[in-house]
């Protein structure tokens, strides 16, 4: 294969990949990239393309596709944010992912970093406002190599979900790998947030 098409078979793989994300809702990269791999018939051996090109596929994808329900949800997913943001100003909290690129689907949900000296902190203040949550965790990976299990909060607002990672006081400085960028998390603080939705 020439490398114009590879370059082709890229791009076409990139495409098909951010057809399945917003189409089948699938919100996991690299199982939309070998599903993709599948459905045009490329080998397994094909090189894949890296996520930044998939995310920019599926922005491009949805700003042709996506409507008036993708613009509806993006809107949906900051507009959560920054009441979520506003309501835990105490910690910290920053807008990460998706809903900062615009690389969403009716899938994603709102995902944000805080901050706590002990993350049940987070928990019990959204409990003791009568805001039902369920706890998970996220493993988060670092520039070092290092892997970590960060505390999720998760809940239902406004009929959007939002995810908050809470991290101690040190992870305002130790920002981890963004699995779309490969490089630490922009991190969007609630000004950020607002001026996105100007």
């Amino acid at each position: 294969m020439s490398r114009q098409q590879r370059h082709h078979a890229q791009d076409a793989l990139a495409q098909e990949t951010a057809r399945l994300i917003c189409e089948e809702r699938i919100t996991d990269y690299r199982s939309a990239k070998h599903k993709a791999l599948q459905r045009l018939g490329l080998g397994p051996h094909t090189p894949l393309p890296d996520n930044l090109r998939v995310r920019d596929a599926v922005i491009e994808y949805q700003r042709l596709f996506g409507g008036a329900r993708y613009v509806a949800h993006l809107d949906a997913l900051r507009r959560a944010a920054v009441q979520a943001m506003t309501l835990l100003a105490s910690f910290q909290p920053q807008l990460v992912g998706g809903a900062v690129s615009g690389a969403v689907t009716l899938a994603h949900r709102a995902q944000l970093h805080a901050f706590a000296e002990r993350p049940e902190s987070l928990e019990l203040f959204l409990q003791n406002r009568g805001i039902a949550v369920r706890q998970q965790e996220r493993s988060y990976r670092y520039p070092d190599g290092r892997e970590q299990s960060i505390p999720l909060v998760c809940l239902e607002a406004g009929g959007v979900g939002l995810d908050i990672a809470v991290f101690d006081h040190d992870g305002l400085r130790r920002i981890p790998l963004d699995p779309v960028e490969g490089t630490p998390y922009r991190r969007f603080d609630l000004a950020a947030v607002q001026a996105l939705m100007r």
